[in-house]
């Protein structure tokens, strides 16, 4: 019994690791990155809401209530499907809603103060979708689940493109989320001014625009060193754009 509970337990928890996005280092990099580029009464008026808690490790809230199914309706807001199309508008929003509709619906509610649960619970959601629909396959093309269904061989273990994004990659750098993101936190204060800038829905054709290079692999499906090489630049960018553009828009709510 003690067995059959514990090989339970090890699906559930492999189940719910597949479904993370940017994973739990990524995220908390995002969430770093943003706090950093916040004004000062932005932090601390976040600090109000979130208390102890820091924006890069409330990051991964999202994924992780998860678990609990009476949030089962928030699954579909992790992504967005963009299929025979590159560019996102307000008609392909499915009836469940999807990632845009999710970071429109939670900055709404925490520039109104009408909230669904509430501040503390909008804010983490918001941190962590901003995150999403910044990885390039929650903005999927229709075929394959976000490259979930495209198996690879990652440093020789058995892995798939979509799980290679969230944290194959980032992993591969064996570094902390601190360590991450002074990397890479290096944006000049014009991009900074361009890509807080832009609207969501270019968030979302920006990461289907990458699918390109994403999908550009061996036939053999077995990804090392070279792919590394050829992703890491627009992977960190990703995440940086994401960190810049969260704290853009928290500045405004908090700022």
């Amino acid at each position: 019994m003690i067995k059959r509970a514990s090989f339970s337990c090890l699906i559930l928890f492999i189940s719910i690791n597949f479904c993370f996005a940017w994973g739990q280092t990524g995220h908390r990099v995002v969430g770093e990155i943003a706090w950093s580029h916040l004004n000062k009464k932005a932090q601390k008026n976040i600090i109000k809401v979130l208390g102890t808690e820091s924006l890069a490790m409330s990051g991964n809230y999202m994924d992780f209530i998860k678990s609990d199914k009476k949030y089962n309706s928030y699954n579909p807001w992790h992504y967005c499907t963009l299929k025979n199309t590159d560019h996102y508008d307000s008609t392909m929003t499915p009836e469940e809603g999807d990632v845009v509709y999710g970071i429109n619906k939670f900055t709404q509610e925490l520039k109104t103060k009408e909230y669904s649960v509430d501040e503390a619970f909008a804010l983490k959601c918001l941190v962590h979708l901003i995150g999403d629909i910044h990885q390039p396959l929650h903005c999927g093309n229709g075929n394959d689940r976000g490259g979930n269904d495209v198996k690879v061989e990652f440093f020789y273990e058995n892995s798939n493109l979509h799980r290679v994004w969230d944290s194959g990659i980032i992993d591969n750098q064996q570094l902390s989320f601190t360590e991450y993101s002074q990397w890479i936190n290096h944006a000049t204060k014009d991009q900074i001014a361009k890509w807080q800038s832009s609207s969501v829905n270019i968030w979302a054709n920006e990461s289907k625009a990458e699918h390109k290079q994403i999908y550009n692999f061996p036939e053999n499906k077995k990804l090392s060193y070279r792919y590394v090489y050829d992703n890491i630049e627009l992977l960190n960018k990703r995440l940086l754009m994401a960190g810049i553009r969260l704290a853009g828009v928290l500045n405004q709510i908090y700022g």
